[in-house]
């Protein structure tokens, strides 16, 4: 979520100048507030007349913003039309049989680059890595996956303003309003806090930020100020990787805990007769009575899920621990945490950690 640092660093310069400084700009007050304190209430450009946009302003009335300080918001916000038909092209397409689909999506972030740039970033923020996974009890090399899977090591944060991004998934795409529309809504209480400039931030187009791509209800929940400076900016290695680890470790993490092991499978039909998915939990003894065995150690832990990849010439299984769903939580899908997983094990034993 190439010269790593240096690329953040300027990410999070641009960011501080662009959005917290204490000059005015048209719609904020003389004290260098983001928010108007008067005008009207009324919403103007994109978004004027959309039906959630009165609710929208009444609901942040109980978060203690004035009518017209979120109007002047959401009519400086962009309805994008691309941002729509991208969530639309997110639908899974169903398969009938192995086409191979793990061995591609694998192969999006195991690369060569990438492992080479997990050890140069480890190796750039070593200090703040050891700090977190002292603290949080997560390794390092899967705070430093995580944050290659998300953004190549703040590569590739995202160019959306995040105010459009939210605002058009929160009004003009109804299949998910509520839940953008509350994310919006986390946005903004974000920006005040953290007295920045809401029109600022830039992102994915759904939203994320970041090296980590947190959206606004993670930031708000889950990210920590790790260099101390007493704010938080995810865009700002340190920060980034202290709140990585803290998610994990608000998530379940458990340290010193296998993240998943290869299984050993008697009857492959039998495997794929059983429900596989990160969310299955299964006791060790029950799999192992369906001829479903694990290669290596899970710690001790006494259940697991069972997980299924489509190799092409074929299905592929393992057992994932708690540690495996807490991945997950990052984004939901069994093919991701086996990517965080697999890379960054693949970094670690690059950099002989």
């Amino acid at each position: 979520m190439r010269v790593v640092c240096s690329i953040a660093a300027l990410l999070c310069l641009t960011l501080i100048a662009g959005c917290g400084s204490q000059s005015t700009r048209p719609g904020e007050i003389a004290d260098g507030s983001p928010y108007p304190s008067s005008g009207s209430a009324r919403v103007t450009g994109d978004f004027a007349g959309y039906p959630g946009v009165e609710p929208f302003i009444r609901r942040m009335q109980q978060q203690g913003f004035a009518p017209n300080q979120v109007a002047a918001v959401l009519s400086g916000a962009k309805r994008e039309q691309w941002i729509i038909d991208a969530m639309d092209r997110q639908a899974p397409r169903p398969s009938t049989g192995p086409t191979g689909a793990w061995i591609r999506y694998r192969a999006k972030f195991l690369t060569p680059d990438n492992i080479a740039n997990g050890v140069r970033f480890w190796q750039q923020n070593e200090a703040a890595l050891n700090r977190a996974s002292a603290r949080y009890g997560v390794p390092p090399e899967y705070i430093v996956a995580i944050i290659g899977v998300e953004t190549r090591y703040g590569g590739y944060v995202g160019k959306t303003r995040i105010v459009d991004a939210l605002a058009t998934l929160a009004f003009a795409y109804p299949r998910r309003a509520d839940y953008f529309s509350g994310e919006l809504a986390s946005f903004l209480v974000m920006t005040k806090e953290e007295g920045i400039d809401p029109f600022g931030p830039r992102g994915s187009y759904a939203g994320a930020m970041g090296l980590g791509q947190f959206m606004p209800s993670s930031f708000r929940d889950y990210s920590v100020d790790f260099d101390g400076d007493r704010h938080r900016n995810l865009w700002n290695p340190a920060d980034a990787i202290g709140s990585v680890a803290n998610y994990f470790k608000s998530h379940g993490w458990q340290a010193g805990v296998p993240v998943a092991v290869r299984a050993n499978v008697q009857s492959p039909g039998t495997a794929r007769a059983i429900k596989s998915g990160f969310d299955t939990r299964y006791s060790l003894s029950e799999l192992a009575g369906r001829g479903i065995t694990p290669a290596g150690s899970l710690g001790g832990a006494s259940q697991v899920s069972l997980l299924e990849f489509d190799v092409g010439t074929g299905y592929a299984y393992w057992l994932g621990s708690q540690n495996f769903y807490t991945i997950t939580r990052y984004n939901h899908s069994s093919y991701y945490a086996m990517a965080v997983h697999q890379l960054a094990r693949a970094i670690a034993e690059r950099k002989g950690a």
